[in-house]
């Protein structure tokens, strides 16, 4: 099996280069969708932000971990270990395909980046990220910059592969059909 890993800076179009090799037969975890469901059912971080449907509020979890390091940080240790196991357990369950692509934005953050054989990176220039996420996310462009510049944009030169994502869909469609071709 080859073990792929694929991050990108927020709003660069990692979820279209997912559903691309999703489209193409691959099997794909997004860690994001993973880490919103451990933690609904954590109450470690549960105990912190509920809204009044006794649930996980996080637009105001983001809110604070994206103004408080400390608190970032803490959420990170509570996490981590449960997405690398989860990681390592979609290995075993699929030891028998050809491919799994696991995408998160933050491999390298968490020291994932070691349990794949090539990591894939997605980026796109700040501007147009710029817009994305305001656009996305209903956000002012204040509280969209402290997002984008809260990501290490050193990820980039560590990525086997990196994919720019400043065109359409038909364009990211014909990298990723380049890049099976070369890996694949």
């Amino acid at each position: 099996m080859i073990k792929i890993g694929l991050t990108g800076n927020i709003a660069s179009g990692k979820s279209e280069v997912e559903n691309l090799f999703l489209k193409k037969g691959f099997i794909v975890v997004d860690l994001d969708k993973i880490s919103h469901q451990l933690l609904e059912n954590n109450d470690e971080v549960r105990m912190s932000v509920l809204n009044e449907f006794n649930t996980l509020n996080r637009i105001e979890l983001a809110k604070i971990v994206f103004s408080d390091l400390n608190k970032k940080k803490i959420l990170e240790d509570i996490i981590y270990p449960k997405l690398k196991e989860y990681i390592l357990d979609v290995f075993k369950i699929n030891n028998d395909k050809r491919v799994v692509v696991v995408s998160g934005a933050l491999i390298y953050e968490a020291g994932f980046d070691v349990l794949f054989d090539k990591i894939i990176f997605v980026d796109a220039n700040k501007d147009l990220r710029l817009k994305r996420l305001m656009k996305r996310n209903n956000l002012d462009k204040e509280t969209a910059l402290k997002r984008i510049n809260c990501q290490n944009d050193d990820n980039k030169t560590k990525a086997d592969i990196i994919i720019e994502n400043n065109s359409d869909i038909k364009d990211l469609n014909t990298k990723i059909n380049n890049i099976i071709a070369l890996l694949f």
